[in-house]
Formats: structure tokens, sequence, C-alpha cells
């Protein structure tokens, strides 16, 4: 396990081999990501693959044989081998293949490629590659978990006094977690319905996540009001955005881009089925990058 630092003249970042997790953003000598204590939770910025969320029970089925995963899939489990470190140090890659052990749970052949790049003066890109190295298609979904502080470094604001902000008023329903971790679309709750602005409140967590689906413009802020501090999210090419925090007073919220998400209710349990799953080609690779803003 090693930790890798990137930055430019205004925005440092530190990446942890065992996960390709990032650990931590700092700007303006501030730090935007949530540090890991885990009287909460003890991570910070898990990579979530080739599953997003709960399959039911843990297990599916799949064309190439039984999978057995825990919540969020494998890749965050494993250390990812360091690829490259570009010359100027603003950027970072982190490999992780297929293995014996990744095979048991997800019989599978892959490489998956973690870079992240400082962009611009505040920006932060995350990118995953996927690549089939096997000889049959690969079912997959991505996604990023990002926490981030509540209140921001260096401000005294409390929970309640930060909003989201999306592109345009939208009409928002959330499908409810349920037990084992399952959505079901069968059973919402409306979250917004025709704003643009979502105050940040402990209630928005009642069902554990909300689970967005289309996001308006593929973009999220989330901002202090008296501070004016906080982090944008850009995310196009994922469908879908989950927003989370641990009750009942965690500090930090998780923005997190995802292209699928946890099993339905009213789904099969067959890989290939689930809403959203990617299905690449032998030889092929997907590339999905989304980008965090502090200010």
């Amino acid at each position: 396990m090693a930790i890798v630092t990137i930055k430019n003249d205004t925005c440092t970042a530190q990446v942890d081999t065992m996960g390709a997790q990032l650990l931590s953003m700092r700007f303006d000598d501030r730090e935007y990501l949530w540090q890991r204590d885990e009287r909460w939770w003890g991570r910070t910025s898990p990579i979530l693959f080739p599953i997003v969320g709960n399959i039911r029970n843990g297990e599916a089925m799949s064309e190439q044989g039984p999978c057995h995963m825990k919540q969020h899939g494998v890749a965050r489990n494993y250390e990812h081998r360091v690829v490259d470190v570009a010359a100027d140090g603003t950027s970072a890659t982190f490999e992780l293949c297929d293995s014996s052990e990744t095979r048991e749970q997800y019989p599978y052949a892959f490489r998956l490629n973690m870079t992240y790049a400082l962009v611009g003066e505040a920006t932060l890109a995350q990118t995953f590659s996927v690549t089939n190295t096997g000889s049959v298609t690969l079912p997959f979904s991505v996604g990023g978990h990002p926490a981030f502080n509540i209140p921001v470094e260096g401000t005294d604001e409390a929970f309640d006094e930060y909003d989201f902000t999306f592109a345009e008023p939208w009409h928002a329903e959330c499908p409810k977690i349920v037990e084992g971790g399952l959505a079901d679309p069968t059973d919402t709750f409306v979250v917004l319905d025709g704003g643009d602005t979502l105050p940040l409140a402990r209630s928005c967590f009642d069902y554990d996540t909300m689970v967005f689906n289309h996001v308006p413009g593929n973009t999220v802020s989330l901002t202090g009001r008296r501070s004016g501090h906080g982090v944008r999210v850009d995310f196009p090419g994922f469908d879908y955005l989950g927003v989370w925090s641990m009750a009942p007073d965690a500090p930090f919220v998780a923005i997190e881009p995802w292209t699928g998400h946890a099993t339905l209710t009213t789904e099969d349990d067959v890989l290939e089925h689930k809403e959203g799953i990617t299905l690449l080609a032998p030889g092929a690779t997907d590339k999905r990058t989304f980008t965090i803003t502090a200010f």
C-alpha cells in the first residue's frame, strides 16, 4: 500500500493504491474530502466496480456463471498498481486486472484503469477506463463515491445550511432503498417538484440514499449558504447519481456518479439484465470521466 500525491500550483490530491481510493483534495488550504473516521465511515471515496450498490443476497447469475459480490463489487478491496505518473506531477493512473480471487466473485477478465488528474485551478478529473480482456461480453457498472466534509474545512455552517443546486428546475422522484440494499421503483418519494434547489437536511436520507435518474445537465453543486464554499460535480456519461450520508449525524455527504445502481426489487438476478448495465464487447474499452471542482 502506498499514497500517491498529485499537485499543481493551487490544488493537491492524494490517492491510496489500496482500492485506488481518493483520500484528499485540498484547494486554497482547505480539505474538501471527508477524512476517514470509523465512528461514522472508514472510507473516503471508494471505486465501485463491477457493480454499484447491492445485488440480491450478494449473488447474481451471469452468462459466465454465478457471481458472489458484496456491496459495490471488488475493485475497492484490492491493491491497484501505479502504471503512470505524469512528468509534471498533475496526474496518476492506477490499474487493477482480474485475478483468481476476483474471478471467484466475478467470473470475467478485465482491466480497470483509474486516472486522477488536476485539470484546472481547483478541478480534479476522475476517469474510469474498463477494458474487456476476455473473449465474452463483459457486463459491468462503474461509479464514484467521493464524500465531502460538512462543513467545509475552515467554515462553521451546520449540516442544514447547505443547498444542492441543479442546472434547471425539474421533478425528482427517488426509489426507496429497502431491506438488503435493493431499490424499490414501486415505492418512491418526491425530492423536488419543479425546483432547482434542494436544501440539505437529515431527512434527505430517511431512505438511506437518494438515487437520481438523468439529472439535468449531469451536474450538481453543494454550497454553504453563508460561506459560499462547496463543490460542483459534473458527470457526463453517468445516468445516475447517488447522494448519501450516514445516519444520524455524520459530518459528510457523498455525491456519487454512477452508470448503474443496486438491483431493483422488480428485476431478476441476471447481471446482464440489470438496468443501466454496460455490455462491453471483447477487446473494447469503455471510458467515463467525472470532475470535482472545489470553491
